[in-house]
Formats: structure tokens, sequence, C-alpha cells
């Protein structure tokens, strides 16, 4: 009796603690089934409070276990019936390319789920990769999730700081609390710049955003032929030794064999994946066989002003814009198609052949997944979303295209001719990170003006989307014109699987969900129903717009998008012309009508301060290379010495310390064992841009590869004897450094160099850089000490790994910025000065 008493004691107070925390949650229980307690049982919960509270204890507890009954808490599943899902999101395609919104580009599976559910016609993304992805698994607007701009020129805003808190939680984290199996697949541009390294935090990641599962790379794009990628947060090298692997393919089969896993292993839960593969971002990296497909269909001879006609055409019959939408004019900053020589016309067919093999590659692959799911017995019940692009389509690549893409951000670029002679039968190799020539990207933005990066017009913005769920959506093949965004996507998906947006999350109060579900368009009697989402702002380094009701404000670009190194200047902010349309009577943005309708215009130019000043969009900034090399709190941050030991390798750009616009000087202690060695000491970047310190054969050498188009290199005489030597680099920069930005001046960068590389003290190879790269390396490179990854500086001298095969006891990098005189600052000021009255 005593001990019956006191496991009742025992039993009460554990049931108390329980209950004090869940009390609330019980009140509104959810769906159970098997027996209460049982290793079967199962319940939904209330979903408000995540992670739901344990439980209540319903067993029994005595001193003695076989006087005691056993009580299991139910695992955790959603609402009976809810579908799997599965959001798919293209990279830099416009509204014109596909095949299902028009376009020439076969896209098969596009065509697919449009077939088997509806197209979307106005649905919208930000303009910008990283913002739409943010916006996107949130559901709240970009500025709102501190994505007001990409990672890499993140700024001490809240707005802009790419940053998403612990209030904005995602739709990963929200599924996987609600008993779901979720994964992450391709692109990931959501992880800050300065949290990429091995060194975490991991809490902006996908394992720590609610993902179970991620495979794929961090950053804006990636080499698919070498790509950065991981599995979960751990670098993994499949292509060494590989030379035909590409992430495309692998991503669908990793992707295939993930969600065969789940089905075998617990085929009741459902799953929601987050597929999205790097295409068609630059570098467009296709396999030569689907170069060859596409090629071989001529889609492209008669150029970009017949392939423009021609998708306009294609739309109208497909119904996706109406049948008195007018066609965009072409912009008088691109030269038309009759205009370009024979040279030209022949480099970009070829540009454009690679870029659509591209995608029509892509869409083959993420078919492969789609597939795989139908397979299984579950397309039925599979909420399929697939969004084409992230933003329009993509103008980075200059007016004639780039074998490089990271040498057009530094503002260089390559005349057709050497496109021609050096690059054209290796593009979209692995040799080249290729972007083609801005006139197709106007094309495939059809009917639309603009491009990527420009929010204030729809060939920024307006995204063809499919939506399919063959056991709901009944209206197979259906259009949809209602105006959507990329924030209606997440509560779509809660209210298709019937959980709630959370209140909390981890005790952190959640920020309500900004968009709304678009579910509602889901019957064909509501084909034809009014938008629910009224109002939208748009804005992406200084372009704004405004859509409310069915007109639409915006403002005019300063500068076009493919030049990259532009710095507009900040006293010409306030003062962006301003355009209006009623998009009621003019679809496409065409007819401007500010000037007869002043208080419109006034009205909806109110409106946007206010939803700007609602979203955190304040304050506007429209500079581009000052923020991209704007200092960040990463953990090189005022740090000017850093010390390695040993091999260390996968220190992305954002954690790595830079040496750009600088003099430095890298000193390595090594031992070198009978019969020599060779291997990286350190290096970042790689083909495309950086440099490397290295032995070859013995010798000490130093390559700085200045963006694949010039290789400027020291090299000592001799091989170095067994035993300790210290080997010395030192760069004398020439130039004032990254300071002259402030002025919003780049006079600072670019600058030359001499560079002294010496062996125990001697010099021993001495040569100038007449110039330098001024603002970025290759972005999907490493910083690594004792080996290589991804690519070589200098194929002609190695491999990667390349692993130092002495014993390298110190590495040490001193860094010497710039700084700027009382002299400098004055004369600096007096440029700006005579800039803004030149203006």
């Amino acid at each position: 009796m005593i001990e019956r008493h006191l496991g009742n004691i025992f039993c009460r107070i554990l049931a108390g603690c329980t209950l004090l925390a869940s009390a609330a949650l019980n009140a509104h229980a959810q769906q159970t089934s098997g027996t209460p307690g049982a290793p079967d049982a199962t319940r939904t919960i209330d979903g408000r409070y995540l992670p739901n509270p344990p439980p209540v204890f319903g067993g029994e507890i005595n001193t003695n276990a076989y006087q005691s009954k056993p009580y299991w808490p139910a695992r955790v599943v959603p609402p009976k019936g809810a579908p799997n899902v599965l959001l798919i999101m293209t990279d830099d395609a416009g509204f014109g390319l596909p095949s299902t919104f028009g376009g020439v580009v076969p896209t098969p599976t596009l065509d697919r789920i449009a077939n088997m559910g509806l197209r979307y016609t106005q649905f919208h993304s930000t303009a910008l990769c990283s913002p739409t992805r943010a916006a996107l698994i949130t559901g709240r607007n970009h500025h709102s999730v501190g994505f007001g701009v990409i990672s890499e020129m993140s700024t001490g805003f809240p707005g802009y700081d790419s940053v998403i808190t612990a209030s904005e939680g995602t739709i990963g984290r929200i599924l996987k609390d609600n008993g779901y199996a979720t994964s992450w697949f391709g692109k990931d541009h959501n992880v800050p710049a300065f949290q990429a390294s091995q060194a975490g935090p991991f809490d902006h990641w996908p394992i720590g955003m609610g993902f179970d599962y991620f495979y794929g790379f961090v950053g804006g794009d990636t080499s698919q032929w070498q790509p950065n990628l991981f599995r979960q947060t751990t670098a993994i090298y499949p292509y060494v030794g590989n030379p035909s692997f590409n992430l495309i393919t692998a991503m669908a089969d990793d992707a295939i064999a993930h969600i065969k896993m789940l089905n075998e292993t617990d085929p009741e839960k459902p799953f929601f994946v987050y597929y999205v593969p790097g295409a068609t971002h630059a570098p467009h990296h296709p396999t030569p066989e689907w170069i060859k497909k596409i090629s071989d269909l001529h889609l492209f001879d008669k150029g970009w002003n017949a392939l423009r006609d021609e998708i306009f055409a294609n739309q109208k019959r497909l119904g996706v814009i109406p049948q008195d939408a007018k066609l965009t004019p072409w912009p008088d900053e691109l030269k038309k198609w009759d205009e370009l020589t024979a040279d030209d016309k022949k480099m970009f067919i070829r540009q454009v052949d690679v870029f659509a093999a591209y995608a029509a590659y892509n869409d083959y692959e993420t078919g492969r997944v789609v597939q795989a799911i139908q397979d299984m017995g579950k397309l039925d019940n599979t909420l399929v979303i697939y969004i084409s692009g992230d933003n329009g389509n993509s103008a980075e690549g200059s007016p004639n295209g780039t074998p490089n893409e990271v040498a057009q951000f530094n503002s260089v670029e390559v005349p057709v001719a050497d496109q021609l002679k050096y690059f054209y039968d290796v593009w979209g190799s692995d040799k080249t990170y290729n972007h083609m020539a801005v006139g197709w990207t106007w094309a495939f933005d059809t009917p639309y003006k603009w491009t990527k990066q420009v929010a204030s017009h729809f060939g920024g913005t307006r995204q063809g989307m499919a939506m399919a769920w063959p056991a709901r959506i009944k209206d197979a093949g259906g259009i949809r014109n209602q105006f959507h965004h990329v924030i209606d996507i997440v509560p779509t998906i809660l209210e298709a699987t019937g959980i709630p947006a959370p209140a909390m999350i981890d005790g952190v109060a959640q920020k309500p969900i900004e968009g709304v579900s678009i579910a509602y368009t889901f019957d064909k009697a509501n084909a034809g129903m009014p938008t629910r989402h009224q109002t939208q702002y748009f804005e992406m380094f200084g372009n704004r717009g405004i859509y409310h009701d069915g007109w639409y404000a915006n403002t005019r670009p300063i500068s076009p998008p493919w030049e990259l190194g532009a710095t507009p200047n900040q006293d010409v902010m306030n003062s962006y012309k301003w355009e209006l349309y009623d998009l009621t009577k003019d679809w496409t943005q065409n007819d401007d009508i500010a000037a007869s309708n002043p208080g419109k215009l006034r009205e909806m130019q109110e409106l946007f301060m206010m939803e700007a000043t609602k979203y955190q969009v304040f304050p506007l900034d429209n500079s581009l290379a000052p923020r991209m090399v704007m200092p960040r709190p990463s953990v090189t941050a005022g740090r000017n010495v850093f010390t390695y030991s040993g091999e260390l390798t996968g220190t992305p750009n954002g954690d790595a310390p830079g040496v750009l616009a600088a003099s430095y000087t890298i000193t390595a202690e090594v031992d070198i064992p009978q019969g020599g060695a060779e291997g990286m000491l350190v290096t970042q970047g790689g083909r495309f841009g950086g440099y490397g310190f290295y032995l070859l054969k013995g010798k000490p050498i130093y390559v700085w590869n200045l963006l694949d188009l010039k290789r400027v290199r020291w090299e000592g005489a001799e091989a170095l004897t067994p035993g300790k030597h210290t080997l010395e680099f030192d760069f004398k920069y020439d130039g004032l450094g990254f300071a002259t930005l402030a002025f919003n001046n780049m006079s600072g960068l670019g600058r030359s160099g001499t560079g002294v590389l010496k062996v125990d003290g001697k010099a021993v190879a001495t040569e100038k850089m007449n110039r330098s790269i001024p603002v970025i390396l290759q972005w999907d490179e490493n910083f690594d000490v004792g080996a290589d990854t991804g690519t070589p500086v200098d194929d002609k001298d190695y491999q990667v790994p390349f692993k130092f095969t002495g014993k390298l006891n110190k590495l040490t990098l001193k860094i010497d910025r710039p700084k700027l005189t009382a002299d400098d600052v004055k004369k600096l000021e007096t440029v700006g000065r005579n800039n803004r009255m030149s203006e």
C-alpha cells in the first residue's frame, strides 16, 4: 500500500508538470488514431505553438515496473489527407522562356504540371535571387525578413542584413513540427554570406531552418561541373575523378533516392521537398548531349527580335496573355539583330543554344523527380508547385555575353572576336563560366520590359507558375489570371495541408504571414474571381513599384542592370521618374498614363511610402559595387593577421581574409622531405579568378589568375632542398583601396602592384602587375590552406586537390589595407562635387 501510494504521488507530480506546459493546447486537441499510449498511436497537434509541448503521461507509475502501466507519446502526424508537397523553383528565367508560357525552349515537365493543373499568368517575384527565396520560404516580404538584397550585398539595416530571424519561421520548420519529412535540394542563397564557413553557426542553414535534409550549394551560383556542394553542412566533392559529373543530374538522383527512402521507410509520412536547381543562372552548364539536341533544332537562327515576335504570338495562342496585349518596344540601348555582324550572330547563337540546352536539360531532370513520385503511387495526392524563375532572365552577361561572369562582375568585358577564337567550342563546359548577350535576355522576358534586378517592371518580376494537385484541382489545363506574389506560396501550402501558421516558435512570437493563399483559385467556378492579393510593393536597388487593385505605379531605372560596375549617385535617389499604368487595360506596362493622372500617381506614391515603412524597405540604396565590398560581421572582421597550421579547406569568401585592393604578405614555414615536395600552400578562387601559392616539382610558384584572361606568375628557379624553409610572397598595392567607394568613386580599385617572391629571406622573383582584380574573386570557390578545392588557378600546373606533400608548420597572412590621408579625402570630395555639377 505504501509503495502504491508513493507511486501515485510520483505519477501525479509528473502529470502536473506536463499539464502546466500544455493545458492551453489540449483544449484544442486534434485528430488521434490508434490506442492512446500504444506504440502505433498518432496525433495531430494544434500547431499554433511550436514545438508542441509534450502530451500528458496517460499511464501509471509505481515503484515496481510490474505494477505500472507504460504510455508512449503519440507520434505527430499532419491532418488526415494532407498532401505531399513538391515545391520547385528554377533560377533566372523570364516569363517567355518555357514552352508552357509561349517560349520556344521545350519544358515538357512544366507543361505536364500545367496540363494536370493550372497556369498562373500574373505571379511575381522580387526581381532578385535570395530576396525571392527568402520570401518564398517564409511567406513574408523580402525586406520583412532582412533580404532587401542578396546577402553578398547586405548592410546593417533590418531590411537588408540577410538574417531571417527567429520570429520568421520557415515553411520547412512549420511542416516538420507538424509531422512532415522536409528536405531541400539545390540552391541555398539564404545563408548569410558571413555565416557560411565550417565554423557555423548553422541556424541559418537548411538544417537550422526546419529542413531534415540538405543536398546542394550555398551562394548565388556555382559551377555545375565542380560545384560548391554540401550534404547537410559537410562539403563533398563527388566531381573529383568524375569528369562527367553534373549537379543538375546528381541533384535529381539524390532527390529521387531520398524520396524513395522516405517512401519505403515510412510510406504514411508525407514529404515536403523544396527543389531549387541552379539552372538557368549563369554559368550555363548543360551536358554536351543537350547542347547538340537544342542546336539541332535551330530555334534561334532568326535572331532575338524574331524570337520575341514568335514568343508573343505563342503567348496569345496559349491564352497566357490577353489578345489585346501589346508587345513592349525594343530598347534603344540594345542593337537589333539585323544591325549585328556575321561574327556577332554566330557567337550569340552559340551562347543562346547553350542557355536553352541548360533550361531544357534542367526541366528534363526535374521531370525525373516528378515521375519518381508517380511511380511510387503518390503523385495524385501531391501538391506540385513549379515556378519558372526566381526573377526575370538575367542581363548580367553584358550586351556581348561573356565566357566568364566573374570578369563581368569586375567590369571586364571580353570582345566577341576573342570569344569566338578562344571559347566558342568550349562554351558551356567547365572551361567557361558563361553568360549570354542581353538581347536574348530581353527576348525571354517577352512581352515585358526590363530584366532581372529591375523590380519596377514585370520583365524583372513576372514569373510563369503552374500548380497541380490531382486529388484536389480538377480544372486540368485551366488558366488563372489573379495577381499573386511569392509570399502567397506559404499560406497556400498551409491551407492545403490544414496546418495553421504558428503564433510562436521556440518561445518567440511570430510575425504574421504577409501573403494570401492562392487556394481560392483551385475550383473552376472561381476561375474569374478577383484577386485576394490587392496590394503589393516592389523594390530592388532603388527601383520601386506598387500594385493596388489593378493599378501599378513604378519608377524608371536610371542605369541598365548589365552595367554591374555602375555607381549611381545618391543625389538622384529621390529624382527617379515615376510611371503609372492601368493594368486592367494595359497588361504589359506599355502605356504610361502618369502625365494625365497626376492625382492617381500621387495616391500610389503615398501608398508605396506606407507599404515601404510597414515592411522595412527604408533606407533606399541604389549602390552596387560599394555594397558588394562593404565590411560585414564575419569571422574575419577587424582582423589583419591570420595564422594557419596544416590543412584547412573550404572557407568561403564571405568568411575568408580578403586581399583585393590591399598590400599583403604571405609567409609559409615548411619542412621538405627527402625526394622533394609539391602542392598547395594557400589559394583563394580558381579557374576564373584568384591566386595560388604552391610548390610545383619542388619550385615555389605564386600565380595571380586575372579572370582567366591573363596570369601573372612568380617562380623560383630552383627546387627546395630537404629541410626547413621559409617562403614569402610580399605584395605592395599602389592604389587607395576600397575606401574610395565611400565617395562613390572606384578609382581605388583594380590598380597596379608589385610582388616579390622570397625563399629564406632572399628574393627569387619580382613582377609588377599593371592591373589587379578590382571587386570580387570567383565566388563559388574557397579559401584553402594545404590543398585546393574546386578548380585550379592554373590548369597547366596541377589539378585539385593538389595536397601539399611536405609539412606546413605555419602559414601567416598579414594584410595592410590602404588608409586615406586628409589630402586624399579632399581630392575625392572635389571629384564628387564636380561630378554632381556635371549632371
